[in-house]
């Protein structure tokens, strides 16, 4: 009678472990893991019936279009999900979230267009992650920065045409990568990944078969050929002007910067301008060749030649002015702080203010790769002085004002 009720408690104790849906098969491995076996069974949805326990569930090979936010909601303790060879065109945000003990995750040769990449931030512990032969043509720069303990990336065989630089950063555990047969367009927005592949310890399996698609010169060449004189980096260079060549002289003191940039292809320049009282963001310029203000930042004119005029610049426009150069390569910036003082003497007062200040009235402001920024000046002083009251010719007196040195000293703040 013992014996007999040991075997009903047993059994009792077991009975919900292998809990398992009729169309699968179910059973304990030699490692003590509970493998679901759900493959080739024609299914359309997610079985209902599993257990908890499970941690290695096979649904690969069914008709499958579909994963609801608790599709998987039953085995919580999954640690390899088996979905390939589905026809899944649609995964609802939070489908994965809660297999934070997913370890090797297979959705490819499925139909997915978009896919919530925001799920993967619970997935710490995936080591495979298989999406290639899908319908990918985009990803986040961010998709894969939490799988610290990621090995190998599958993403061939979709419809990639770019990847965001920075893509594969924060992958430590990386070590093989799959991302031939895309479409990729080869501008400069994926040169980053030709020197990527070119130093990084990542295996990229086929990597002679990451062609170009686009542009046209360069079709059905790989990748990683891309020219280097195609895409280049942006310099930048800013100085002060004392005039304004060609355009309206302004009453009172104009401030004029010129920014001059380099790269390939040729960098948009964009104005940042922070004050003790505002930021300002001017993304080119905003003077048409009628001599028309296009935006509303009408106090500061901003050219197509890279020029920025202040007139009438005041104590209220004092600050630090940043001039940055993007293109597809990355981006530069070089900044001046501007600064407005009044003396009798300004040259005497800036001198003895800063003893290395000289009167440079030419020379600018550099970043680029090729500079070494080091030695060159650390703000653009902007003096003038206004002198006692001089008599008018009908005897009146009036104010008159003398603009005094301009003088650029040691760097910039880069």
């Amino acid at each position: 009678m013992r014996p007999l009720l040991c075997c009903l408690g047993l059994a009792a104790l077991l009975g919900p472990c292998l809990a398992c849906p009729s169309t699968c098969s179910c059973s304990i491995k030699k490692n003590g893991r509970l493998l679901a076996e759900c493959a080739y069974k024609d299914l359309q949805v997610v079985p209902q019936g599993l257990s908890s326990n499970v941690t290695i569930l096979t649904l690969s090979a069914n008709r499958i279009s579909w994963l609801g936010q608790g599709s998987f909601s039953e085995v919580p303790e999954v640690q390899s999900l088996w979905l390939g060879y589905n026809q899944i065109g649609m995964v609802e945000p939070g489908a994965f979230t809660l297999l934070v003990h997913l370890k090797n995750l297979d959705l490819s040769h499925n139909k997915i267009a978009d896919f919530p990449w925001q799920d993967l931030r619970n997935l710490s512990g995936l080591q495979i992650l298989k999406m290639n032969n899908n319908r990918l043509a985009g990803l986040p720069r961010d998709a894969f920065h939490s799988l610290k303990d990621l090995r190998s990336l599958w993403l061939n065989d979709n419809e990639l045409t770019t990847l965001a630089e920075g893509t594969f950063d924060n992958l430590p555990s990386l070590s093989q990568l799959q991302i031939y047969n895309n479409p990729f367009n080869c501008s400069c927005k994926v040169f980053w990944l030709k020197k990527w592949t070119e130093n990084t310890s990542v295996s990229i399996t086929k990597g002679g078969s990451t062609l170009c698609v686009a542009p046209s010169r360069l079709k059905g060449r790989a990748v990683t050929d891309i020219p280097d004189h195609h895409c280049v980096a942006p310099s930048v260079q800013l100085t002060y002007l004392s005039n304004l060549d060609n355009t309206i002289m302004y009453d009172g003191l104009t401030l004029t910067l010129h920014c001059s940039v380099a790269g390939s292809p040729l960098p948009q320049i964009r104005w940042r301008i922070q004050t003790s009282s505002r930021r300002i963001e001017i993304n080119g310029p905003n003077v048409a060749r009628d001599g028309n203000v296009k935006q509303s930042q009408e106090h500061f004119l901003v050219f197509k030649n890279g020029t920025m005029a202040i007139p009438n610049f005041s104590k209220e426009d004092e600050g630090i002015y940043t001039c940055l150069a993007v293109n597809d390569v990355g981006m530069r910036d070089v900044s001046v702080n501007v600064a407005l003082a009044g003396s009798e003497n300004p040259a005497e007062d800036l001198l003895r203010d800063d003893p290395q200040a000289s009167h440079l009235g030419g020379q600018s402001c550099y970043k680029g790769d090729e500079m070494d920024p080091a030695g060159i000046g650390e703000k653009l002083v902007i003096v003038y002085h206004m002198p006692r009251e001089t008599k008018s010719g009908a005897g009146g007196a009036v104010p008159h004002v003398h603009l005094g040195p301009l003088l650029l000293a040691l760097s910039v703040v880069l």
